[in-house]
């Protein structure tokens, strides 16, 4: 562990995290800067004020991804008066997809939508309910034998309106995740919370415009991508950050509806059983926040950072509505988006 990296061996770092969910049990919220009545607005949910966390890698202990990212929250909601916050793709520990390693398995989450089963959505709903604040908790999930880069969206009551799995996996030099995951069954949701309807698509979901379509045929006010991507360590040549943030400007402009992306920041390094570096991706950040027509409004800096915006949903509605890009669709012509190669129906 340096000041600028996180270091880790598969072995030792699924110890900690085992650890790590054990002191989840016994370990109380971060205290907050002052009580929450001093705070205004707290139950005004007439518009979203939504934050997107960018959290930096490096942290003292597995331990710390956690509390990291309880302690933006509470930023987010005590310095930006946010009622929605958008945590990165997770971020309960460094980005393991880097490799195939079967022994990360165990840091699957279980039981995520029974109540008071699983310690650490049981935290966020507690976090979520104390702030009156809606949170989509990016886990690795598993369901019997069957495992899920998922979402499990939490409301400002601490309520749980359900789980969305990722539907598109990558699979590259880095991003090994169809080792992991299995293509999620869900199909594409929103969210009706206290603030609005809230869709939600997990990383790689982003580059894909039918997934922020289906959303908005889907009533979504808002758009939201938890992310981890950076480096492509096959070719360090290649620099993907402007190209990640134009096909989503795209799904806002296309849909009228605000996109908010959160990525990490900084260089995560896999270590050997020997403690020798087998790989490393440095996540460029860039999380950024996009208003109806796609400009981009609130971008964070290197680093740790928290953006924040207001949303008006009923003037974006109305907006949408008057554009009749909704109105004038035709989804009888559009069946060769069901095939692979479009020379055939499926």
């Amino acid at each position: 562990m340096s000041s600028n990296h996180f270091t880790y061996e598969p072995n030792q770092y699924v110890q900690l995290h085992e650890e790590q969910r054990k002191a989840l049990e016994i370990t109380p919220l971060p205290s907050f800067p002052r009580p929450m009545e001093e705070l205004t607005n707290r139950g005004d949910f007439s518009k979203i004020k939504v934050a997107a966390v960018q959290l930096e890698t490096p942290v003292s202990s597995p331990q710390g991804f956690v509390e990291r990212a309880e302690n933006a929250v509470i930023e987010a909601v005590y310095e930006h008066g946010a009622n929605l916050v958008l945590l990165q793709e997770l971020f309960q520990g460094p980005y393991f997809c880097q490799s195939q390693e079967a022994v990360f398995f165990a840091t699957a989450e279980s039981d995520v939508e029974e109540a008071g089963r699983n310690a650490f959505i049981t935290r966020m709903q507690h976090l979520a309910k104390t702030l009156q604040v809606v949170l989509p908790i990016s886990l690795f999930e598993r369901k019997n034998n069957a495992y899920y880069n998922s979402v499990v969206m939490i409301d400002a009551d601490g309520s749980i309106l359900g789980t969305y799995r990722k539907t598109h996996i990558p699979d590259g030099t880095g991003y090994q995740e169809k080792y992991y995951f299995t293509p999620g069954d869900t199909g594409f949701k929103v969210f009706h919370t206290k603030i609005g309807v809230v869709g939600v698509g997990i990383c790689w979901d982003q580059w894909f415009p039918e997934t922020a379509r289906a959303m908005a045929l889907l009533g979504a006010d808002v758009l939201l991508y938890p992310t981890a991507i950076g480096s492509e360590p096959q070719d360090p040549t290649i620099h993907s950050a402007d190209h990640w943030q134009r096909v989503m400007q795209g799904h806002a402009a296309a849909n009228v509806v605000p996109v908010i992306a959160s990525n990490r920041y900084g260089t995560e390094i896999l270590l050997d059983s020997q403690g020798n570096e087998k790989q490393r991706i440095k996540f460029y950040g860039r999380s950024f926040i996009t208003d109806e027509k796609g400009a981009i409004i609130k971008e964070a800096k290197d680093g740790y950072d928290i953006i924040s915006a207001e949303i008006d949903i009923f003037a974006n509605r109305r907006t949408r509505h008057a554009w009749g890009l909704f109105r004038d669709r035709r989804p009888e012509m559009y069946g060769i988006l069901r095939t692979k190669d479009g020379s055939q129906h499926m």
